[in-house]
């Protein structure tokens, strides 16, 4: 292989990224900008398509000329992405016919509410997911009903759904939506398929009585691939941005990215991811083992002639954001301070922080909960705030950990975590103390790029096999417990009370 390198683009919610890979793993560049988010009404979140799309080939260029290379020197690309964010666009076009709508995006919960009893529990069946408005499927319904282009302006005068009936729109998942920009083709990964509400995952196909139930034509659907595939999704344009016919031949939601970066290949191999939000992951290898604690069964990776790998997942909206909501509200300048701050006391002193700011998700899947800050005195300071907020993503953490505990049977002795929150060595002590685990950080702890890139070299023959990637995994720092476990079980038992508080709290 005379090309030294693998390209990721990781489209976060806040962000995309640009990172470049070598063969034993290590980063050759990096790259980042942010995009605007953009919240019309309470509880709606929207992101411009046509700005990540932009924003995506901007930190490609930029990673690429610092490092003082060309794209003639990948020797393929690998897209991931947040899931669920939901995309609509004409089909000749390529322009979007409204906003993205983002996973936290609210809008249709009561939309999702008024399923019956048999709906949820047929959804629950085929798609492993707990019926909620943060998967694809009621967020494209909306958008068909809700973009009229008489209110938007729009020149063409037909209806929208019409048009989508048709075959003149497509929906996407933001994979899709960048590959569509990349090559011209229309398809997505299992991985990404699974998040949609509208794709049984032990069938492996689009859902025929979702589709109706939800009112999305199947003319507008991506055809879905391995997340690992040797027959490619396509090249990129070698008249384009980039100048070269680049093979894209990996596709991975972020968090099964992250479980592919992180090399859990195995069944019973788990990691956290601590983004915006934290999403903990098991493999639970060929079989989809059903939830009865709140957790989702979904797709985890699928490489090419290979069977499905499927995973437990734990799904939660608000940690990495509750810290951002530190800084939005005055209480740290920068989230580096946040370590300091909560340093400087001793505990919280009874306080605790529940950021359920777009609702609840695993494992109690409350979608009307919101946040709330309870135990306040005279005496509370913000440093106990801070504090509290940090131990509320452990908390959270915990919540998962149990579950997953019942649903697999399998203790949890060692758990792999990343992100960007993980930079943070006092939220890793305090995790591994509450959930009284050892907890391992990566030397490369931006895996969902990295799972992508994964997952394209391996398509191309970039490397051989999955033992040369578990080579390249390396141990950057372990974190034991610390704390006494009776001490952990009593502060972990106030929480439960905390949350209660809570839920249903949008409903009043």
């Amino acid at each position: 292989m005379t090309k030294p390198y693998v390209g990721a683009i990781d489209q976060g919610t806040t962000g995309t990224r640009f990172m470049l890979f070598d063969r034993g793993g290590h980063v050759i560049a990096n790259a980042y900008e942010q995009h605007e988010q953009i919240y019309p009404e309470p509880g709606w979140v929207e992101h411009d398509p046509v700005e990540i799309w932009r924003n995506a080939k901007a930190v490609v260029s930029r990673g690429l000329s610092v490092a003082g290379l060309d794209a003639e020197q990948l020797a393929a690309l690998g897209i991931t992405n947040q899931r669920e964010t939901t995309v609509v666009w004409d089909k000749k076009s390529g322009k979007p016919v409204y906003n993205a709508l983002v996973w936290q995006d609210r809008r249709t919960v009561d939309r999702v509410e008024e399923l019956d009893a048999e709906t949820v529990a047929a959804i629950r069946k085929k798609t492993g997911l707990q019926p909620d408005a943060y998967f694809s499927a009621s967020k494209v319904e909306w958008i068909l009903d809700n973009a009229d282009p008489i209110k938007l302006r729009r020149t063409r005068p037909e209806d929208v759904r019409t048009r989508a009936e048709s075959g003149e729109l497509l929906f996407g998942t933001i994979d899709s939506w960048l590959i569509y920009n990349l090559t011209g083709n229309h398809v997505t990964d299992v991985s990404n398929a699974s998040r949609t509400m509208l794709y049984n995952i032990h069938d492996l196909a689009w859902d025929e009585t979702l589709l109706v139930e939800f009112d999305v034509p199947e003319a507008m659907l991506p055809e879905v691939r391995p997340s690992s595939d040797e027959d490619l999704y396509g090249h990129t344009d070698p008249d384009g941005f980039l100048n070269a016919e680049v093979p894209v031949a990996g596709a991975l939601g972020d968090q099964q990215a992250a479980l592919f970066g992180q090399t859990c290949f195995d069944a019973g191999d788990a990691k956290n991811t601590y983004g915006t939000g934290s999403f903990y992951l098991m493999n639970t290898g060929k079989e989809a083992v059903s939830s009865d604690n709140g957790l989702l069964t979904t797709i985890g990776f699928q490489r090419s002639g290979e069977p499905v790998q499927y995973a437990l997942e734990g799904s939660v909206f608000v940690t990495g954001a509750a810290i951002e909501w530190l800084e939005d509200v005055g209480l740290v300048g920068d989230p580096l301070e946040t370590a300091t701050l909560a340093r400087s006391v001793d505990s919280t002193e009874g306080v605790y922080v529940v950021p359920a700011f777009t609702g609840l998700g695993a494992p109690r899947w409350d979608a009307r909960a919101r946040g709330a800050i309870v135990g306040v005195t005279q005496s509370t300071k913000k440093e106990h705030v801070v504090r509290a907020t940090l131990e509320s993503i452990a908390y959270q953490t915990r919540d998962i950990a149990e579950a997953m505990e019942a649903d697999s049977g399998v203790e949890t002795t060692s758990l792999r975590v990343d992100g960007g929150a993980v930079k943070n060595n006092f939220l890793c002590q305090l995790q591994a103390d509450i959930i009284q685990t050892e907890i391992v950080r990566p030397e490369v702890d931006e895996t969902t790029a990295l799972g992508s890139a994964y997952a394209a070299g391996l398509a191309v023959g970039y490397w051989d096999d999955i033992e040369e990637l578990r080579s390249n995994w390396q141990v950057d720092r372990e974190f034991d417990p610390e704390m006494d476990a009776d001490d952990a079980d009593r502060m972990y038992d106030r929480w439960d009370d905390a949350v209660e508080r809570s839920l249903d709290w949008d409903r009043a």
